[in-house]
């Protein structure tokens, strides 16, 4: 019988077998021992492709930006800061333990500098000064960021789960001590077909027609 052949190990592997391992049990759970059992190796094996476990989450990180749409050229700004930020808020949602990540590491890869080099250049050839280009970069980030944050931690995952968290919150209002909280919650968020999601696409607008002042002034 001729021997199974194993499929052979490299740094791609490496960092999905990573990614696998987050977002089973979290990042605290990313180590070189765990990446290599979820592969079925050594962890010493591991280190022929990636040094160690910083530059494992180094390219952790490089992994989430690498999957964002990046603003394609000649793109008018505005609708490649909205795709780019729609983009990236379903990257993070899909792997929540990347927004703490991705903020606290000091050596950038290839994916992160190609899409922040990107995102700047669509605004400053969109009018932007570098200095408002750099405001706009971190308001846009600092909401999509929030959001995820925000989404992550609700208790409740659906329409469905709402109308039960509403529902308690409703009759805890119902003595009208709190009248304009009962009001959003029952002409609100309990009304037919209400999804805390759709929220995200409220503020991004906000935000975007904000800073469409400092270029249309």
């Amino acid at each position: 019988m001729a021997p199974t052949r194993r499929t052979p190990l490299t740094r791609e592997r490496v960092v999905e077998a990573a990614v696998a391992v987050a977002d089973r049990s979290g990042l605290g759970a990313v180590s070189m021992r765990n990446v290599g059992k979820a592969l079925g190796v050594e962890a010493m094996s591991l280190y022929h492709h990636i040094a160690n476990k910083e530059a494992l989450l180094d390219a952790l990180v490089d992994w989430v930006f690498a999957g964002i749409d990046l603003p394609e050229p000649g793109e008018p700004w505005r609708a490649a800061l909205r795709r780019r930020s729609v983009s990236a808020r379903g990257r993070l949602a899909a792997h929540p333990w990347a927004v703490g990540l991705i903020e606290s590491r000091r050596t950038p890869g290839a994916a992160l500098l190609r899409h922040h080099d990107a995102v700047l250049g669509t605004l400053r050839r969109g009018g932007f000064s570098l200095a408002d280009a750099a405001h706009a970069f971190s308001v846009v980030d600092s909401y999509v960021y929030g959001f995820v944050i925000t989404e992550a931690n609700l208790p409740f995952e659906g329409p469905e789960e709402v109308a039960d968290v509403a529902a308690g919150i409703a009759e805890l209002a119902a003595g009208g001590a709190y009248p304009h909280l009962a009001e959003l919650v029952t002409e609100h968020a309990l009304q037919p077909g209400y999804d805390y999601r759709a929220e995200f696409d409220f503020g991004l607008d906000l935000v975007l027609d904000g800073l469409a002042r400092l270029v249309e002034d």
